[in-house]
């Protein structure tokens, strides 16, 4: 069978497939291929199946591109890229990663807040121009964590995980909203289930985003529900960018309408909003948040088993329903 992947990944899927006979062709170039560029090269060959990445927009055109291809495999545990409805209609399956990712994530969120709330860019930057003349008494002071209050939104695996450390790690409170209760966080962590967004907002000393990009999810964050919550707060965000109105979180941020935040995510990537990087209360990073060799490995393998699992003619574990 013939496999393309749109993107260099960790070279285990290439390894796993090639091992059982089937054909790999890897984008060379290190490059995120446009929309057009992609369904030029998916024309080239009746490829049977696709792995392809968050950065790949995956629709009917690019289906139509590659009618062979009946599984498209995302090397990500979001799936926002692909039109998963449109998919199912043609019969395609299409796979994503869950679980791969969950620790190194979650890792990430707590060294983001710890990074925004204990202000360790904004003083290593200061020490660093040479603006440190000895121990202050006033000098940069932040937030503790022991006996805050943590708000998730988003009751998944990374979520509850993110609670776990906080909670068993810095002795912090969990409080918690989704579409529905998780008797997990609430049994494990002693977390509360808050019925309302609103409500969350206002009592979270750190409130942490872990929700799917959907439509009822995009600026889920606004500029009402920055003003809901503490001045002494602070934001962070792994998911995914569109959930927080950029715009308005520069201007709450400007505004000292919260604290500060921390982004992995970004509305319009690999854009920033408008002023963004220059604010000294926000700590941002390039989308890094599963950026550990045992996390992209992991993905790896996880892409190239459910690839192998449909071509072998079994359903992938990972299988996405619309």
């Amino acid at each position: 069978m013939k496999v393309y992947i749109t993107q260099q990944i960790p070279e285990i899927t290439e390894k796993m497939l090639r091992e059982l006979g089937h054909e790999v062709d890897v984008n060379q170039q290190n490059k995120i291929l446009s929309k057009q560029e992609l369904i030029t090269v998916l024309k080239a060959k009746p490829y049977d199946g696709v792995v392809c990445l968050l950065t790949n927009t995956i629709d009917g055109e690019v289906f139509d591109a590659v009618p062979t291809a009946k599984i498209f495999a995302n090397y990500a545990v979001g799936y926002n890229n692909i039109d998963v409805v449109e998919a199912n209609k043609r019969g395609i399956i299409v796979t994503n990663t869950p679980g791969a990712l969950t620790d190194a994530v979650a890792e990430h969120t707590v060294a983001l807040i710890m990074s925004v709330a204990r202000r360790v860019v904004e003083s290593d930057k200061y020490l660093r121009e040479g603006k440190f003349k000895g121990w202050e008494p006033l000098g940069f002071l932040g937030l503790d964590m022991k006996g805050k209050t943590v708000g998730i939104l988003g009751a998944g695996r990374i979520g509850f995980r993110v609670g776990q450390i906080l909670h068993k790690g810095f002795d912090m409170n969990v409080i918690y909203y989704d579409v529905k209760r998780n008797e997990m966080f609430e049994k494990d962590l002693d977390a509360k289930y808050f019925e309302s967004l609103e409500e969350l907002l206002k009592v979270s000393d750190i409130v942490s985003v872990h929700v799917p990009l959907l439509d009822s999810t995009k600026h889920l964050i606004n500029k009402e529900r920055l003003q809901m919550m503490k001045k002494t707060a602070y934001l962070v965000n792994t998911s995914r960018g569109p959930v927080v109105d950029e715009t308005a979180l520069v201007e709450a941020l400007k505004n000292g309408v919260i604290a500060g935040a921390g982004l992995d995510v970004f509305e319009n990537e690999p854009a920033l909003a408008p002023d963004l990087a220059d604010l000294s209360n926000i700590v941002i990073t390039p989308h890094i948040a599963s950026a550990t060799v045992h996390a992209r490995n992991e993905m790896a393998t996880l892409v190239a088993q459910n690839i192998i699992d449909f071509l072998e003619g079994k359903v992938p574990a990972n299988k996405v329903i619309a």
